[in-house]
């Protein structure tokens, strides 16, 4: 995969992330501030504008979306988003092409740098509901085509994210629902899944 197809990618994600503003806000109301949409909105602004004029090669581009997130004023989600990209960064190679090899290795780093972070496991009801399954499934990927890699992951991750309504929050303002949280899926958890499925799209 070239930078340039990387970098549409990274685009089609935070389109898709972008695009589910309203229906973020949505979920976010009923048991959070109500800002996760917009939190969101404004990460995948920041990262698609950051790929979008990034010079230099794979590396180069992942640093400067998690530059770009890090300068935001945000809720909880900033830092998560810009630990994971970070992550990705420090195991990125420094030129113009990444094979499926390269792409389980910058998912794999990224998903180690936000777990020690985040410490959330599957069940919490957190965005680590659809990125673990997600990062799993790209691990376990056993071929050489990254269309099929970012398939698995996406649907991974959509899985992960319905499955958040059967849970009860365990992190942050919804902690303190506890069974009311039942039914309603985790915005976190749902965001992730967009940003999955939008680097399944060419």
């Amino acid at each position: 995969m070239t930078k340039r197809e990387f970098q549409d990618r990274l685009k089609n994600a935070c389109a898709a992330v972008a695009a589910a503003e309203a229906e973020l806000t949505e979920i976010d109301s009923k048991f959070g501030d109500a800002d996760h949409g917009l939190t969101m909105a404004k990460i995948a602004g920041a990262i698609s504008a950051a790929v979008d004029g990034a010079e230099g090669g794979i590396q180069s581009m992942l640093d400067d979306a998690a530059t770009a997130v890090m300068a935001l004023n945000g809720g909880s989600a900033v830092p998560l988003w810009n630990t994971w990209l970070d992550g990705m960064q420090e195991e990125a190679p420094e030129g113009d092409e990444i094979d499926v090899a390269g792409i389980k290795a910058i998912f794999a780093r990224a998903f180690t740098e936000l777990d020690d972070m985040s410490g959330a496991k599957v069940g919490d009801k957190t965005m680590m509901d659809a990125l673990i399954p997600a990062s799993q499934a790209i691990a376990a990927y056993p071929g050489s085509d990254e269309n099929e890699l970012f398939t698995a992951a996406a649907q991974a991750a959509v899985q992960g994210a319905e499955a958040t309504r059967q849970f009860v929050s365990k992190f942050g303002r919804a902690k303190s629902y506890g069974t009311q949280t039942i039914g309603t899926p985790d915005a976190g958890a749902a965001s992730m899944a967009y940003f999955f499925q939008g680097l399944a799209q060419m």
